[in-house]
């Protein structure tokens, strides 16, 4: 289950030196995309970095890569066994998260890095990342409503969860496009702290303005973000404009807006959306995507759609669904090291589907079926739109099922 608190982690961590320096990213939306355009900046101008991020999409190592890699099996192993050893040793009962972030920070330190790209877990003050000794930088990305029962319940409350990885002295890059009571919240708390505070804005920043053809309004902001990050922690990299702009636009990450063939699994040849918006604030940008991308042929939006326990699966569902849509609901698997994340019931989706107000034009019920649930949306779409959503536990079962269709 969550446990939040320093503790643990500060005790883990006692005898592991941090030579090398962070970029410490919180929020409550686009944190990751914001990590993966901070290590493409990096890796263009060759600082060696590493970077954790989660939850995991396939194997809990895919949260920890070196240099954009991620980290062998063997070396995972190596560290994770060290972290685990100390653990039982000290007696201190860390949790999943607190054992993977110390295995993180012990193969930083093990490999040498120049800088720490980390992410943190959830809110930020008791977060386990907050650990970190040297920061460079600190992030908040976009603020909604997430996490209630740890972080509370307005977004002013949580604002002030994400703000405890400020530091004196170390410079901040927030979101401009959050709410003004969410920028004044942070402002304050920065004035308290002694961290100088960046608003960004997309409209004024230099690779947004070469990309934004390319980019969703989100994106743009997670760039602004990543870049006046990147240029507060290396100014002597900041004018090489063409490298990052090409770092940027070839920077991938996985289930955000991904388009993904399922050949493999169900025969259909088109591509279908693959996006782990699992809030409603993630729900609206997916929405507007839809909306630009799959609506716009004309013809009704098939869904697969999951949720964890918890999740306001019905504001999600009012955003994303349209009259003669299909949905297929199933629930995902267990999670690798995080059983405490439970999927909520599929007829329970289905229920909170039919309180939307909208008419669908058919339905599944697939249980714990993924695969059935992929089959029967590609039936029911034919070559039509078709998307998956709902959680990032979806789209890791969604990779593990596609890999053991290679595999075999």
């Amino acid at each position: 289950m969550v446990n939040l608190g320093l503790a643990r982690i500060t005790a883990l961590l006692k005898q592991t030196p941090q030579t090398w320096k962070a970029i410490h990213v919180a929020g409550t939306n686009g944190k990751g995309s914001i990590c993966a355009y901070l290590t493409a900046m990096l890796r263009a101008n060759q600082i060696s970095c590493g970077r954790f991020t989660s939850p995991h999409l396939i194997h809990p190592r895919d949260c920890i890569t070196i240099n954009d890699n991620i980290v062998s099996e063997s070396k995972f192993k190596h560290f994770e066994d060290l972290v685990k050893r100390r653990n039982e040793e000290q007696n201190l009962g860390a949790s999943e998260f607190e054992l993977l972030t110390a295995t993180a920070f012990e193969i930083f330190e093990s490999e040498k890095v120049e800088v720490g790209i980390i992410e943190v877990g959830l809110g930020g003050t008791l977060d386990a990342t907050n650990a970190l000794k040297h920061k460079l930088v600190t992030v908040i990305a976009k603020i909604g409503l997430d996490h209630q029962s740890f972080l509370g319940n307005t977004l002013e409350e949580i604002a002030l969860q994400k703000a405890g990885i400020m530091r004196k002295g170390v410079p901040c890059v927030v979101d401009g496009s959050n709410p003004k009571s969410v920028l004044d919240a942070l402002k304050k708390h920065a004035e308290e702290t002694g961290s100088d505070i960046h608003f960004t804005d997309p409209e004024s920043d230099v690779l947004v303005w070469k990309l934004q053809d390319g980019l969703e309004p989100h994106q743009q902001q997670n760039l602004a973000c990543a870049h006046e990050a990147f240029r507060l922690a290396y100014p002597q990299h900041a004018s090489a404009t063409d490298r990052l702009v090409s770092a940027a636009r070839n920077m991938v990450w996985p289930g955000r807006l991904q388009w993904l063939s399922i050949e493999k699994i169900t025969g259909r040849r088109e591509p279908v959306l693959l996006d782990g918006a699992h809030n409603p604030q993630s729900s609206e940008v997916l929405s507007s995507f839809v909306r630009k991308h799959l609506r716009s042929l004309g013809k009704p939006v098939t869904w697969v759609l999951a949720a964890t326990q918890g999740k306001d699966v019905l504001e999600m569902f009012k955003l994303l669904l349209g009259d003669g849509d299909s949905i297929a609901a199933v629930q995902f698997g267990p999670v690798d090291q995080m059983p405490w994340v439970q999927p909520t019931n599929s007829a329970a989706l289905l229920d909170a589907v039919s309180k939307c107000g909208i008419t669908i034009s058919s339905q599944f019920d697939a249980s714990t079926d993924v695969r059935s649930a992929l089959e029967w949306a590609s039936q029911t779409s034919k070559d039509g739109p078709l998307a998956i959503a709902g959680s990032l536990y979806l789209v890791s079962d969604i990779f593990k099922l596609l890999q053991s269709d290679e595999e075999r």
